[in-house]
C-alpha cells in the first residue's frame, strides 16, 4: 500500500484527486493539506510515502516547499502536479530534487503511474520533460534568462513578482534583510530588469505566475 500525501490549495482538486486515488487497492491518501507548509508538516510526520504536491500556493509555494523537503525529508519523493506548463518549471525542479513533474491536463491514469513510479525510487520524466532535458544537455534549446537563476534567486524572485516585500521574504525564507537584498540585485542584474515592477511582468508574461 502506498501512503500519498495531496497539497493544493484548491479543495475540489484535492477532493476529486483523492476520490480517483483511492479506486485504485494499492494507493491510500493518508494526509491533505493546502500549502507549502502544510507540505513540510506532512513530509516530517513519516505517515506518507510520496507527496504529490501543487506549485501555484498562498503563504509558502511549492518552490519554497519543495526546498525545505528536501533538507529535511531527503528521501521522501515529491510529484509536482502543476497548471503551469512543463516549459517554466519541470527541468528546474528536476534539479531541485522533485521526482516528477506532470501538468494538472495529463490525463489522471498518468498520476497514478507517475505516483507508482516515484514510490519505487525512481523519476517519473514525461516525454515533453525528456525532450526538454534532451535539448538542454545537447544545447539545442535557447534559455530564458529565468532558467539561469539558483534555487534561492528563484525563490526570491517568484515571491518579488507577487508584491512581497523584502522584509516579508525574508521572514518567510529565515534570511537577513540583508541576504534578500542581495539575492534580488543578482534576479533583477540576470533578468536584465530594473525594478519590482519589472519582475512581475516578466513572470506574468513567462506565466510564472497567476
Amino acid at each position: 500500500m502506498i501512503r500519498i500525501g495531496i497539497v493544493d490549495d484548491h479543495t475540489i482538486v484535492r477532493t476529486g484527486l483523492s476520490q480517483f486515488i483511492t479506486e485504485h487497492v494499492d494507493l491510500r491518501v493518508a494526509a491533505e493539506g493546502a500549502n507549502g507548509k502544510d507540505a513540510l508538516e506532512i513530509a516530517r510526520s513519516g505517515d506518507v510515502d510520496v507527496l504529490v504536491m501543487d506549485l501555484s500556493m498562498p503563504d509558502q509555494s511549492g518552490v519554497d516547499a519543495l526546498a525545505a523537503i528536501r533538507v529535511r525529508c531527503p528521501d521522501l519523493p515529491v510529484l509536482i502536479l502543476s497548471g503551469f506548463p512543463e516549459t517554466h518549471y519541470a527541468t528546474t525542479l528536476l534539479r531541485q530534487g522533485a521526482s516528477g513533474y506532470l501538468n494538472k491536463e495529463c490525463d489522471p491514469s498518468e498520476i497514478v503511474t507517475a505516483i507508482r513510479t516515484v514510490a519505487r525510487g525512481r523519476r517519473y520524466i514525461t516525454p515533453q520533460v525528456a525532450e526538454l532535458l534532451a535539448d538542454g544537455v545537447l544545447g539545442n534549446a535557447e534559455k530564458l534568462p529565468h532558467e539561469s537563476l539558483s534555487e534561492r534567486e528563484l525563490q526570491v524572485f517568484l515571491r518579488l513578482a507577487k508584491g512581497e516585500t523584502v522584509g516579508h521574504i525574508a521572514e518567510q525564507m529565515f534570511l537577513s534583510v540583508k541576504t534578500v537584498s542581495t539575492y534580488r540585485s543578482r534576479v533583477l542584474e540576470k533578468l536584465a530588469l530594473g525594478s519590482n515592477s519589472d519582475l512581475t511582468y516578466y513572470a506574468l508574461k513567462n506565466g510564472l505566475i497567476q
